[in-house]
């Protein structure tokens, strides 16, 4: 197989390989009106867009809308990713675009800031989902602010006490680590619509520990994108513990997992502040580990700080005692009373990722 160059593979011609949906994207990018058969072939395609509301009737309208939004920020996103690959062009096109557009009609409904929750284990692209509505939503008029749950975490100093009280507290992350009561605080200035000092943290510092950066003051934010391991997860009956999937296998591990659950009620006060919540969810959770091994592998390889595939091992598996995905996340997916859009995430590879099936839940 040959070498894939800046639109395909060598031998394959420009986009060869890439799909008739990338295809045109990129032509249009250049300035390329579709042919005909390409305009019917978009129609087609964007009839997979249900969950936006995309219907026979419809269809038509929203290609025409969709493409001069895409038109208006294909330069800037095409910077940001420094190229753009065939699966990010199918999460602009099916995801990006129209939930640029639902957001910004939503807001336009409220008298004060929306806050949009979103949920993704990692490597499932939840800060990039942020970055680009941003960007898609700046072209739209609308000043958003992205807030990670990680920007609550407490201080160094309070989870070194934390830690030294319970030694299971080895890593930042799992429930009990955050700052609930700033969140919160936060959260209602900002639909307040007041002027706020939203807090940001610095991973690199302390070796890596992490502690509190220099707050950003912000004001006039439109919509509020929060994003979390797991921003919106709640907690579930403590007998699922008994029969829990790896690896939650001692009773050790059973009582960590019924514990952090416990503390889980800790943060319904700060979900309670969301207006929405959507789920980046993988075909098969295990993946995400994978993931986060090649992340670790590509910093190593880049002469940069990064764990060995042992110690990547135990840090997925340290979450998933915490909070096992199979057992939190999942259900959720299918919640129609917490949860507004869940996405789908297929692949097993980071860079083979793929956008799967995006759908509204419903109450059976």
């Amino acid at each position: 197989m040959g070498k894939r160059g800046r639109w395909g593979r060598e031998g394959d011609g420009e986009l060869g390989g890439w799909g008739m949906l990338s295809e045109i994207l990129v032509k249009w990018g250049r300035g390329e009106n579709p042919s005909s058969e390409e305009w019917q072939y978009l129609r087609g395609e964007t009839l997979r867009d249900e969950a936006f509301g995309v219907n026979h009737s419809n269809v038509a309208a929203v290609v025409e809308k969709r493409s001069h939004l895409f038109r208006a920020v294909y330069p800037q996103i095409w910077a940001y990713f420094q190229g753009i690959s065939p699966a990010n062009f199918e999460f602009l096109w099916h995801l990006w675009l129209p939930l640029a557009e639902e957001l910004a009609v939503q807001r336009q409904l409220m008298s004060r800031p929306l806050i949009q929750g979103i949920l993704g284990l990692q490597g499932t692209g939840k800060t990039t989902l942020a970055a680009i509505l941003k960007l898609i939503l700046s072209h739209l008029g609308y000043q958003t602010l992205n807030l990670s749950l990680d920007d609550l975490y407490k201080t160094y100093g309070d989870r070194q006490q934390l830690k030294a009280q319970d030694s299971r507290f080895i890593l930042r992350g799992p429930p009990g680590t955050h700052d609930v009561g700033m969140g919160v605080e936060v959260l209602q200035q900002l639909r307040q619509s007041l002027p706020v000092l939203v807090p940001r943290f610095d991973k690199s510092a302390w070796g890596g520990a992490g502690d509190r950066a220099q707050p950003e003051l912000v004001t006039g934010t439109d919509i509020v994108l929060f994003e979390g391991w797991f921003v919106g997860v709640r907690p579930i009956d403590p007998a699922l513990f008994d029969d829990a999937p790896s690896p939650i296998v001692t009773l050790e591990d059973r009582q960590w997992a019924r514990e952090s659950n416990q503390r889980l009620i800790e943060y319904l006060c700060l979900w309670a502040y969301l207006d929405k919540l959507l789920i980046l969810y993988p075909v098969d959770y295990r993946v995400s580990q994978q993931w986060r091994l090649e992340a670790e592998r590509q910093a190593i390889a880049a002469g940069k700080t990064g764990m060995a595939d042992d110690e990547v091992e135990e840090f997925v598996k340290y979450f998933w005692r915490s909070l096992h995905p199979e057992l939190f996340v999942k259900p959720l997916t299918k919640n129609p009373s917490w949860v507004d859009l869940t996405v789908e995430i297929k692949g097993d590879r980071a860079e083979l990722r793929a956008l799967g099936a995006v759908y509204r839940p419903r109450s059976v």
